[in-house]
């Protein structure tokens, strides 16, 4: 079986930290880790945005999602606000995540630090057609809790 390839550019101010790279053989997404040039400290309520030291090509075809890690939601409070960020195969800038801390306690991010997970997923891209109505369906426009627990 081929993989697509993804092509990593680490910028000339993150070549001293590990590649993206999956934490283990079954693993679903790529550890980014924070190129910060000096600890970022984001207090309780506060977002930042934070290098990653890396730029990619995806293939025509794919995305790219910046995801949390469960670890330090779960831990510290911190998770990415736009979850998840998406990242167009036509991209080319540098990789931010914008981090934010849902805890009580400041929370240090450290150059190297693992900040995030980034997935590749294909795209479909679909053929839009304006309709006056839409065929109906038992559920039709319930939603946000609509069957219950």
């Amino acid at each position: 079986m081929t993989h697509p390839i993804l092509y990593i550019q680490q910028l000339p101010e993150a070549r001293d930290l590990p590649p993206p790279s999956y934490m283990s053989e079954q693993a679903s997404g790529l550890d980014l880790r924070a190129a910060v040039t000096a600890p970022a400290t984001l207090a309780p309520g506060e977002s930042h945005l934070t290098p990653t030291g890396i730029r990619i090509a995806l293939p025509p075809g794919y995305e790219a999602q910046v995801r949390p890690r469960s670890g330090l939601a779960s831990q510290h409070g911190i998770t990415v606000l736009n979850a998840p960020g998406t990242i167009d195969a036509d991209y080319r800038g540098e990789l931010c995540v914008l981090l934010i801390n849902h805890s009580a306690r400041p929370f240090v991010v450290n150059r190297g630090d693992r900040i995030a997970q980034l997935i590749v997923a294909p795209v479909t891209h679909v053929q839009i057609e304006l309709v006056e109505r839409l065929d109906t369906t038992p559920r039709g426009s319930g939603g946000f809790g609509h069957t219950g627990r």
